[in-house]
C-alpha cells in the first residue's frame, strides 16, 4: 500500500497528464496534471470511457493505439484537443501497455504532451512544400532535381513534355543513362561545378518539339543542407531565344559602324589589341587611312551623300584585303585597316592597293563625290609594340602622305617623329 501510495505521488510530480485505461477503454486513475489539463475532476473522469469523456472524435483519433497497447506494443496518435475553453492545441499522447505478473497486459497508460507549436510548424512547413511542389509542377519551365549521383529525383510537366519521354521513364536513373551519354557529356560539368557548390549555367542551341530549333539556357543551382553540404543539384531550363536575337542584334549594332557597315571604333581597336596579345601570328600592319578633301565632298552634297561616299569607300576598302584582314570606322572620314603581313615590303604593296582602291572606287563618279586617300602605316612589333603608339605611328604616317601630295602612302619611318 506505501508503495502505490509512493508510487501515486511520483506520477502526480511528473508534469505530464497521465491516465490509466482499462480494456473497455475506461479511466481508472489519472494524475494531478491530467486533471488540470483536462479540466474536470475525478468523480467526473474516473470510470467513464475515452468516448464519453472527450467524443467520438477523440476515440476514433485514439482507438488503434489503445489497441496496440493492450497488443503489448507501445504507440502514439496526435489530436487537436477541443475540450478546454480558449485555443485548440495539438498535443501527442503516447500509449504503452502495464504487465501483471504472468506478463499479460492489464490496462494501459497515456502520457499527453502538448505538440502545439511543432505541429503547426510542421503543417506550415508542409503546406508551403506543398504549395512549392505544386508551383514547380507546374511553371512552364522545365525543372530537374538531381542527387549527388546525378539521379534523377525530380522532374516537372514541363521537362516531361519537353523531353518527350514519361516521368517513369526518367526518375531515379542517371542522367547519362535516361537521356544518352551524348546530352550528358555537354551537361557533365557544370553538374560537377554545381555538386562542387558553385551554379553556373549553359547557353545553346536545342531542338524542342514542335517548335524547331532555339536558344535555352540551363541554370545549375546546389541545393544545400543546414550545414552547407551540396545535397544535389536543381536545373531550370529556360527558353531565352528572342532575348539571344535582341543581344547578338544588339553586339552586331555595337561592333558594326552603322553608315559603312565596317567595324566601329571600339571593334576594330579590340581587334588591334588582341592581334598584338598574340605574338606567335607574326608581324601586323596597321594603316590609317584618311579621305582627302572630303569636308568639301560633304560641304558641297550634304551629309546623306556624304555618307553614301564613306560607305563606297569602305566597301573598296575590304574588297583590297583579304577576308581575315579587318577594316574599320575609326571617325569621320578616317578608317583603319589591320593585316598580318610577312614583312615592310608587303605592307607598302598593300598600302599601295588601298589607295588604288579608294581612287578606283570614284570612277565615273561626279567630280564633287571623287575622293582620294592617304594612307600612312606601321608594324607591330617593329615600329610599336601598343596600340596607342601603333595607331599614332601610323596616323603620323598618313599625315606625312598628305603633308606630301595627297592620294599616296607612306610608312612611318619616313615621318618625323
Amino acid at each position: 500500500m506505501r508503495r502505490a501510495a509512493v508510487t501515486e505521488r511520483l506520477v502526480d510530480a511528473i508534469h505530464l497528464p497521465i491516465g490509466r485505461w482499462d480494456r473497455d477503454a475506461r479511466l481508472v486513475f489519472c494524475n494531478a496534471p491530467f486533471l488540470v489539463w483536462s479540466g474536470r475532476s475525478e468523480l467526473q473522469l474516473l470510470g467513464r470511457t475515452l468516448e464519453q469523456l472527450f467524443g467520438a472524435e477523440a476515440w476514433d483519433a485514439a482507438r488503434d493505439a489503445i489497441a496496440a497497447g493492450f497488443a503489448g506494443e507501445t504507440a502514439s496518435y496526435e489530436r487537436l484537443l477541443k475540450h478546454r475553453e480558449g485555443e485548440a492545441r495539438w498535443c501527442r499522447v503516447q500509449v504503452f501497455p502495464e504487465f501483471d505478473g504472468s506478463g499479460d497486459v492489464v490496462a494501459v497508460y497515456t502520457v499527453a504532451f502538448d505538440v502545439h507549436e511543432f505541429v503547426t510548424t510542421r503543417q506550415a512547413l508542409e503546406a508551403a512544400r506543398a504549395r512549392l511542389s505544386q508551383f514547380a509542377e507546374n511553371i512552364p519551365y522545365p525543372i530537374t532535381y538531381v542527387d549527388r549521383d546525378c539521379r534523377l529525383i525530380f522532374v516537372n510537366r514541363a521537362y516531361v513534355e519537353a523531353v518527350g519521354m514519361e516521368a517513369s521513364q526518367l526518375l531515379g536513373r542517371h542522367i547519362g543513362e535516361a537521356r544518352g551519354r551524348e546530352l550528358w557529356a555537354r551537361h557533365q560539368p557544370y553538374y560537377e561545378r554545381a555538386l562542387a557548390g558553385e551554379a553556373g549555367e549553359f547557353t545553346r542551341l536545342v531542338e524542342l518539339p514542335g517548335r524547331g530549333v532555339r536558344w535555352m539556357r540551363t541554370s545549375y543551382v546546389p541545393d544545400r543542407d543546414a550545414d552547407g553540404n551540396v545535397l544535389g543539384v536543381y536545373s531550370m531550363l529556360v527558353d531565352v531565344h528572342d532575348l539571344k536575337l535582341r543581344q547578338q542584334q544588339l553586339e552586331s549594332s555595337i561592333e558594326r559602324d552603322p553608315v559603312t557597315e565596317v567595324l566601329s571604333r571600339r571593334a576594330i581597336i579590340e581587334r588591334i589589341e588582341r592581334a598584338l596579345a598574340d605574338r606567335r601570328a607574326g608581324t601586323v600592319a596597321l594603316f590609317f587611312v584618311d579621305l582627302d578633301g572630303f569636308k568639301t565632298v560633304n560641304d558641297m552634297l550634304g551629309h546623306r551623300d556624304g555618307d553614301a561616299v564613306l560607305a563606297r569607300v569602305a566597301q573598296a576598302l575590304q574588297s583590297a584585303v583579304r577576308s581575315e584582314d579587318s577594316v574599320g570606322r575609326f571617325g569621320g572620314d578616317e578608317f583603319l585597316v589591320m593585316a598580318r603581313v610577312p614583312d615592310r615590303e608587303a605592307a607598302a604593296v598593300v598600302a599601295q592597293q588601298l589607295v588604288g582602291a579608294i581612287r578606283a572606287s570614284s570612277a565615273g563618279q561626279p567630280a564633287l563625290a571623287q575622293v582620294s586617300a592617304s594612307v600612312g602605316f606601321a608594324l607591330a612589333p617593329e615600329d610599336a609594340d601598343s596600340v596607342l603608339k601603333l595607331v599614332q605611328r601610323a596616323d603620323d604616317a598618313m599625315y606625312f602622305a598628305k603633308r606630301s601630295g595627297k592620294n599616296r602612302a607612306a610608312h612611318c619611318s619616313a615621318a618625323p617623329v
